[in-house]
């Protein structure tokens, strides 16, 4: 862990990995809601670091996160979001091929697996979820497309994430989802922060045409 000053009032915590990323924002969310974590007013995790910001002694702070043993993640804390997919993406065979199993075990895969929101980023809405595991990780395209449709439930590295609204993105494609990821009108507008566990659904499956 290595810990940087950014400003009069924020503090940057560089980890080793997206793991180790993953606890130590765990960490923060379980010490604060504990009461017993300084006022902080923003937490923002990325793939290796976390950004404390509104913080009134980053160097107090500093000193002190420096000191603490963090465990592994304890991912089953919390509601799960599910969220129902229709497996009909474009790169959804050459996905199965590169993890070398058949479409229908992709599917089952994908679908059988615990998601959680390590950070967020791209777009509003966006959410990188991990949870596949280095077995299953797949590159991105090697020609990007010039608009992904919203809704697109995509792979990427160790990340799966779901397009918010349409763009452009090299991620593999794999299915389709209606529901909203982002409505400015909602609170929280996000339906996927940091943290949150999320379960994928075959649509198919529930309606019985798979």
């Amino acid at each position: 862990m290595r810990t940087l000053r950014v400003g009069e009032r924020a503090l940057l915590v560089e980890l080793a990995g997206g793991a180790e990323t993953e606890a130590f924002h765990a960490e923060l969310l379980r010490r604060r809601a504990a009461g017993v974590l300084p006022a902080v007013r923003e937490i923002v995790p990325a793939a290796r670091t976390v950004l404390l910001d509104g913080v009134a002694d980053p160097a107090r702070l500093a000193a002190e996160v420096e000191r603490w043993e963090v465990g592994p993640l304890h991912a089953r804390v919390g509601a799960v979001v599910e969220v129902p997919v229709r497996y009909d993406g474009p790169d959804l065979a050459e996905v199965a091929a590169l993890w070398g199993v058949s479409v229908a075990e992709a599917v089952r895969v994908h679908t059988t697996t615990e998601f959680r929101v390590a950070f967020c980023g791209f777009a509003p809405g966006f959410g990188y979820l991990t949870g596949l595991g280095e077995r299953y990780e797949v590159p991105r395209r090697a020609t990007p497309r010039t608009a992904v449709p919203a809704g697109s439930v995509a792979l990427a590295g160790p990340y799966t994430g779901v397009y918010p609204r349409s763009s452009p993105g090299g991620w593999q494609l794999i299915g389709t989802t209606d529901v909203v990821l982002w409505d400015a009108g909602r609170e929280p507008a996000a339906l996927l922060a940091p943290g949150t566990r999320v379960r994928f659904t075959d649509s198919a499956a529930q309606d019985g045409r798979r």
